[in-house]
């Protein structure tokens, strides 16, 4: 199986090749086209800022290409982000357009501190990327933005409101948690995408 490991200097790389690693998969770090294209699987992690992460994305032609993908794909954290339509960060950025959200900054409040930063659980799993967890199960996230919960939304976390964990599109699966740094979970949630 060519695991794909989507190469546009977004952070976060290392530690996704090394939970990969952990599976006994070795995948490939990767901005060409090509390589992407026959991948039987794509990982497309990432932290940092939207506008800089869409002009490196822009840069290399993948705004165009990651639309188009039809194998499984998994987005991780600001990869889940840039999946959406428009975010707030940065005096506002478009995005790929993949899904139908736009990404909002969570609103300061003296008992809830902006990042959203620590362990949380999932909540309304309804995904074959969550079989095998529970409701209870926690994950470990680090974001000041979020995607609200709609249609596509298929897990909710709450800080303090609800908000989408994780979406999916077709083909398209994203998280807004790191899998990577999620322990056990984050572990069975990699071996589920991988099995899809």
């Amino acid at each position: 199986m060519e695991i794909a490991v989507i190469d546009y200097k977004g952070g976060n790389v290392q530690s996704v090749l090394f939970a990969l690693e952990r599976l006994g998969v070795q995948a490939t770090l990767t901005s060409e086209p090509e390589v992407i294209r026959r991948a039987d699987k794509v990982l497309f992690p990432g932290e940092g800022e939207a506008a800089s992460a869409m002009r490196e994305l822009r840069a290399q032609g993948l705004d165009e290409l990651l639309p188009t993908l039809t194998q499984p794909f998994l987005g991780i954290c600001l990869g889940m982000q840039l999946l959406g339509q428009h975010s707030e960060e940065g005096g506002g950025t478009g995005l790929l357009g993949i899904l139908p959200f736009n990404v909002i900054r969570f609103p300061s409040a003296p008992e809830y501190k902006v990042p959203h930063m620590g362990w949380n659980n999932l909540q309304a799993l309804r995904s074959p990327l969550f079989e095998g967890l529970r409701e209870e199960d926690y994950v470990y996230f680090v974001h000041s933005y979020y995607a609200p919960v709609g249609d596509y939304t298929i897990a909710q976390a709450e800080y303090p409101a609800p908000f989408s964990a994780a979406v999916q599109y077709k083909n398209f699966y994203a998280v807004q948690f790191h899998t990577e740094k999620s322990g056990p979970v984050g572990t069975r949630i990699l071996e589920n995408f991988l099995k899809l």
